[in-house]
């Protein structure tokens, strides 16, 4: 094969989990003595982090070891262990930071911290299992007060150890001093039980985009609660310049009940939700950002950085401490149709004061100037520096199939006749509510998806060729075809693998048990995907979301083998999986990739012995790794996380990356698969955006049949560095840009040089004009005794405009001297604008009321 296909191209997404996390007590300070880091003497309080309030309860200071940010847009990460071993309670938060230092903070608890050091870039992720969020500020925002008797549970033996304090420095011109910062947070907390534990539950926008100068632009959200009752205390908007409101809701019956509704211009803190507001099961939360493109030249995206946008509503609530969820989260719209009656309150924008919009952006003279002149000493990032080369991989912005009506994709391929093949979930989502403990499907009374799954489409237009798959699938996940053109497909929700012929109604092979989990050679647990060897025809299961394994079946599906192991607590070591996600087969290779996904890595091994043999992993992947197939696409990213959604081409044989790429029309919502044809064209399948987009490469490069130990990569590899020594300097395309660039600077010179001596040259010939109208007019009305006068006029007017006169050129004065012209409108037109000269010129219209004297002779050429 040549081509893209050549290249491993790697579908991944950036997941920052949700979790908890705290340690605690009293006990334990000697202890933490010996942990202590070393902190900037410019850390007032930060040598003491913890601090005895009593019997029972203690305070924990986290800020900041003394950092200076040495670029705009940083995100820092710092952690701090509990230290003690018996459950405590956050019921308190004390944020110290101010908006001219910090843009916003996130505080998580976890079990493992990304580092070990005393602060570290976040681009390494915040925490190496699951976070969650505990307490988010920004804007110069006070304290959050809880209610009494609620509180965040931490420490025990389900409680985090650790936690991470993220903070996000924006605008870093405060620090042209070099001073450090000590920012942070202090918590209360108490060893003494809480009734009522406290959650986080996040409503957020993933694929929000404000197209240039649009007036209103509305990024919503919903979504339906399916857990015991909740009861909701504070709120807290979030976005960045371009927000004008957020509002929040309970929707039951219909009927719309407000959470709360702030501009998040305003200082961005958790404010009380007024009237008490509880959420029972089957309940919509729902959530309105209202964003202006005015202004902007560009569109505006989602993202990390202060230029992109975020469209966050925080909810803090309690639940009975036998029921308690400790986070939740929210990022799709289940009914857009329902925004249709949202109270009109949502869409009117809260007006801020120009002074408050200032200290709120932390505003200062010169900083714009400041941080775009240190955004230009940055160094480029790994994915900036690909985009310089030739290769490159551009969206198909006119590609119909992006409009097209699909439910969460979760499977694409392309069929022997490179037609675009969907695997998609209808009218199903997988949620929260899909499984139990015990990853038993929960839904099933719902009956089986009732829309075609499988749609066959042109790649070129979208017609849409077949379609496929009605009343099989709950939960479709994985998609591959094999040689022969038979589909391959998983269900997660019934736990098995099919065989599909592209014309047969009913499934040529099953493997698994239907709706049963399980880990033996008879079961799966929520499968991820099937390849199939063309050579030897043996099938290969990626086994799965509660297995970590990798099952071989012979052609007609008899057991072989198996290999694969849970990570290890010390960290994820060869032949180990935390979710083997996607599996591409390289047959000239005989290797079979794997998408460990949440160990954010590839894993290559042997066919034939399942032998591990090399591992792919780049800082740029992020922290969770979706699929593999000769393409990678990092995912949606977390509050705070730093790297940007996209994808990326990769050299198999060096693990070299070659290029990156993402939507221009939107962004990547939760990007879930992708496959890539030999003319170099890439789909992407998103679940979360129920898309399909479309890529190609915009440099056709040259392909040779050239043969290196029948190696098909490392032809793709030497037509990429020929694709570069024909761009070096010695290459006549430069020199042929070159030489018309001189030339169009040529022209443009002689352009403006002729445009500015037409430009100088008119207002010389209509002066000469009106001074021989003048010589004429006054010759034929008073004879010779007027060219005393007529001199007199025209050195007035000469000296004015040589600046000798008291005032300058009014053309005012100079039609108000002619009969049938009034000076109304035209003293504005004065270069100089003289009151005095006004009231000398109102008082007559006399020429002998100034006299110049005559302008010098000329000096001789001699």
């Amino acid at each position: 094969m040549a081509g893209l296909i050549n290249s491993l191209l790697i579908l991944f997404l950036v997941f920052q989990n949700s979790c908890l996390g705290f340690r605690s007590p009293l006990s334990v300070f000697k202890r933490y003595k010996d942990t202590t880091r070393s902190l900037s003497n410019e850390c007032l309080g930060s040598n003491r982090p913890v601090i005895s309030l009593g019997l029972s309860d203690f305070a924990l200071d986290i800020r900041m070891p003394g950092v200076t940010p040495k670029q705009s847009d940083t995100y820092l990460c710092m952690s701090i262990p509990l230290l003690v071993d018996d459950e405590a309670y956050v019921v308190d938060f004390k944020p110290h930071a101010s908006m001219d230092t910090v843009h916003h903070m996130l505080l998580f608890g976890c079990n493992e911290p990304s580092s070990t050091e005393n602060y570290w870039d976040c681009d390494e992720g915040t925490c190496k299992d699951k976070s969650n969020i505990l307490y988010a500020w920004a804007r110069n925002a006070p304290p959050t007060r809880l209610p009494k008797g609620v509180g965040f549970r931490v420490g025990g033996e389900t409680g985090s150890k650790y936690f991470v304090l993220q903070v996000h420095y924006g605008d870093i011109s405060a620090f042209r001093d070099k001073h450090k910062d000590c920012s942070g947070v202090t918590l209360h907390l108490t060893h003494q039980k809480q009734p009522l534990i406290a959650g986080m539950y996040l409503m957020m926008s993933v694929n929000t985009v404000i197209p240039p100068g649009e007036k209103v632009v509305d990024a919503d959200i919903a979504c339906h609660y399916k857990r015991f009752p909740m009861h909701l205390f504070a709120y807290r908007v979030h976005t960045h310049r371009l927000g004008k409101v957020v509002s929040g809701y309970r929707v039951r019956n219909g009927q719309w009940t407000l959470i709360g509704r702030q501009s998040p211009q305003l200082p961005q803190a958790f404010y009380p939700v007024e009237h008490p507001v509880d959420v029972h099961f089957d309940d919509i939360l729902a959530a309105r950002c209202v964003f202006s493109g005015e202004g902007r030249t560009t569109e505006t995206h989602i993202g990390g950085t202060a230029n992109d946008e975020m469209c966050n509503f925080y909810i803090m609530y309690y639940m009975e401490a036998k029921h308690a969820v400790s986070y939740m989260t929210c990022t799709q719209n289940a009914n857009p149709e329902m925004f249709r009656s949202i109270p009109q309150e949502a869409n009117i924008p809260i007006s801020v004061k120009s002074d408050m919009l200032k200290m709120t952006h932390g505003y200062r003279e010169g900083s714009k100037n400041a941080d775009e002149s240190s955004l230009q000493q940055q160094p480029k990032r790994e994915e900036e520096e690909v985009l310089d080369q030739d290769f490159h991989i551009e969206e198909v912005v006119d590609w119909p199939g992006f409009d097209l009506k699909l439910g969460q994709v979760s499977g694409l391929a392309l069929d022997p006749e490179n037609n675009l093949v969907i695997f998609h979930r209808g009218d199903h989502v997988w949620d929260e509510n899909s499984f139990d403990s015990k990853f038993v499907y929960q839904q099933r009374g719902v009956g089986p998806i009732e829309q075609n799954t499988i749609l066959v489409l042109n790649p070129s237009n979208a017609q849409l060729l077949h379609s496929m798959g009605k009343n099989l699938f709950y939960l479709p996940h994985g998609l591959s075809i094999d040689k022969n053109g038979n589909y391959w497909v998983t269900d997660v929700a019934l736990h098995q693998v099919f065989k599909l012929g592209a014309d047969d109604k009913e499934p040529l092979l099953i493997l698994g048990m239907a709706l049963q989990p399980g880990s033996d050679k008879n079961h799966f647990c929520q499968p991820t995907d099937v390849a199939v060897d063309p050579i030897t025809g043996s099938i290969y299961v990626s086994d799965g979301y509660c297995n970590s394994r990798i099952v071989q079946f012979s052609p007609n599906g008899l057991y072989i083998k198996q290999w694969g192991e849970e990570t290890s607590s010390d960290g994820a070591r060869p032949g180990q999986f935390h979710i083997p996600h996607s599996l591409a087969l390289i047959p000239d290779f005989s290797q079979l990739c794997v998408a460990d996904r949440e160990n954010g890595r590839i894993q290559c091994f042997r066919l034939e012995t399942g032998e591990f043999i090399r591992e792919i992993k780049h800082k740029s992947f992020g922290r969770e790794l979706f699929a593999v197939s000769y393409v990678p696409v990092n995912g949606m990213p977390y509050p705070g996380e730093t790297e940007p959604v996209q994808g990326f081409v990769m050299n198999f044989s060096t693990g070299e990356i070659i290029d990156t790429f993402s939507p221009v029309r939107k962004t990547f919502g939760m990007p879930h698969d992708v496959v890539a044809s030999e003319d170099k064209t890439v789909f992407v399948g998103d679940v979360h955006t129920r898309t399909v987009w479309k890529f190609t490469s915009t440099e056709k490069m040259e392909h040779r049949s050239v043969k290196k130990a029948g190696i098909e990569v490392q032809e793709v590899k030497e037509t990429i560095i020929e694709t570069r020594q024909k761009n070096n300097p010695k290459s006549t395309e430069p020199l042929k840009k070159e030489e018309k660039q001189h030339l169009v600077q040529q022209a443009s010179t002689g352009v403006s040089f002729v445009l500015i001596t037409s430009l100088l040259i008119i207002p010389v010939v209509v002066l000469l004009a009106i001074l021989v109208f003048i010589r004429w007019r006054k010759t034929t009305v008073y004879g010779a005794d007027a060219e005393h006068k007529l001199d007199s006029s025209s050195g007035r007017i000469l000296g004015r405009l040589r600046g000798k006169g008291g005032g300058g050129l009014n053309l005012g004065n100079f039609f108000a001297s002619h009969k049938g012209y009034s000076r109304k409108g035209f003293d504005r037109l004065s270069t100089e604008g003289s009151d005095q000269e006004k009231d000398e010129d109102d008082g007559t219209d006399s020429e002998e009321e100034y006299s110049a004297p005559p302008p010098p002779p000329a000096p001789s050429s001699s």
